[in-house]
């Protein structure tokens, strides 16, 4: 009773998370859980703890009985400069923009896992899978101009080992996003429903999907691990049916990926991992501004991103019994072309290199505190003759870095 009652206290609370904004590896995050954040986000073959899920469903089998709580704090630092720009007074969007009018982001995070017999775990992971933030009280576009993207993913795993060396796991994915965005009648224009294009409040959406994944012990001291989540259809944002491809339709894109664990020594654990993240499946996001029609049509305008592949390395080492300490690296290929730099001033996701350290401290048997930090390199995309000439053509430069710190506790149950 006691556990169930954990277990619907996490449901509840992860329903109510606070808009999330991230923008790593694209718009997902680098990583899931904080063990696995310490190493670059590498996870696929190395699950650590209940948020196990959220990278490879089949490591739930091999977490035990263990729930999770953690906390990110979260600071994107993103900006925008326009130069040559030949548009007449008051519409001169030339300058240097701050797109930091909200920088501080907290991001929760909650698992459980229970095994039912020692091959077959039922368990939840509760997590953000990314987003996109920006607040330019001053921008190109005129003044108070922003976007506010947030997913939350509850995801309800089964786990099980079909022998002594292999696992196999599902989670059905259900996901909440929200949406928002101010000041974009620059666009209107632009738009087939001028009036579903900006200033609507926050408009949400609802939809389900899956992760299935596989782990395998090819010998003692190595673990392969593969995961795959198809594209997952969301109800549309109807109050920004003039803003997103189709009507307001916002999908998730498809994702997948292969790991692996290496046991270079008892104490000494390496991981990599190889993700690839469907963003050029999506109309809103990947359909180009200059080549889509309208926005909001089947075809319209879109952010230009294309598909974004991820290496994902880490290290563990057990220092002693109470102390584990971990280093990671993640890079990711550029989503946004320079091209498509001027629209993308509401969405700067540019950044594609991140240094993480971590560690854990045992302060007993059945409880542990984890610490992460990940810093995310400044990184600059340059679109020259980026603005079209009916915004009087110019160059956009667009830059971001970031930093996190997580905490998290543990309870072996």
């Amino acid at each position: 009773m006691k556990n169930n009652k954990l277990l619907v206290s996490l449901l509840l609370t992860g329903g109510f998370v606070s808009p999330i904004a991230q923008a790593t590896d694209g718009y997902f995050s680098q990583g899931f859980g904080m063990k696995t954040n310490g190493m670059g986000g590498a996870g696929i073959a190395l699950p650590q703890d209940s948020m196990a899920a959220a990278t490879n469903p089949a490591g739930m089998a091999k977490v035990g009985n263990e729930a999770d709580a953690g906390l990110l704090w979260f600071k994107p630092i993103r900006g925008a400069e326009v130069t040559g720009n030949l548009a007449p007074i008051p519409y001169d969007m030339n300058g240097t923009y701050d797109g930091n009018h909200r920088s501080n982001f907290f991001i929760p995070e909650f698992g459980y896992n229970r095994m039912m017999n020692p091959d077959m775990s039922l368990g939840v992971s509760v997590y953000g899978n990314g987003g996109m933030n920006t607040g330019y009280a001053i921008s190109p576009f005129g003044p108070n101009v922003g976007i506010n993207l947030s997913q939350l993913f509850i995801a309800p795993t089964w786990a099980m080992k079909i022998n002594a060396t292999h696992t196999i796991g599902v989670s059905v994915n259900l996901v909440y996003q929200m949406f928002s965005a101010t000041g974009l009648g620059a666009f209107a224009t632009m738009s087939s429903n001028s009036s579903a294009l900006t200033d609507t409040r926050t408009d949400s959406s609802t939809g389900i999907g899956f992760r299935l994944g596989w782990t395998g012990e090819i010998t003692p001291m190595v673990t392969l691990g593969a995961t795959y989540q198809p594209r997952t259809e969301m109800g549309k944002f109807s109050k920004y049916a003039g803003l997103f491809a189709n009507q307001g339709e916002f999908d998730i894109p498809a994702n997948y990926g292969v790991g692996i664990a290496i046991k270079a020594t008892p104490a000494t654990t390496l991981a990599a991992d190889y993700m690839a993240i469907q963003y050029g499946s999506i109309p809103s996001i990947a359909n180009t501004l200059s080549a889509g029609g309208a926005l909001g049509q089947p075809n319209g305008s879109g952010f230009g991103w294309t598909n974004v592949q991820v290496l994902k390395l880490g290290v563990s080492q057990i220092i002693s019994d109470a102390l584990t300490l971990r280093a990671g690296y993640n890079h990711s290929s550029q989503p946004i072309p320079a091209s498509q730099a001027m629209f993308n001033i509401l969405a700067p996701g540019v950044v594609q290199d991140h240094l993480t350290l971590g560690g854990s401290w045992n302060i007993s048997k059945q409880n542990e505190v984890t610490l992460a930090y990940i810093h995310a390199f400044e990184k600059s995309v340059s679109g020259t003759n980026a603005i079209p000439a009916s915004f009087g053509g110019g160059n956009v430069n667009l830059h971001m870095h970031q930093d996190s710190l997580g905490i998290a506790y543990s309870w072996k149950l």
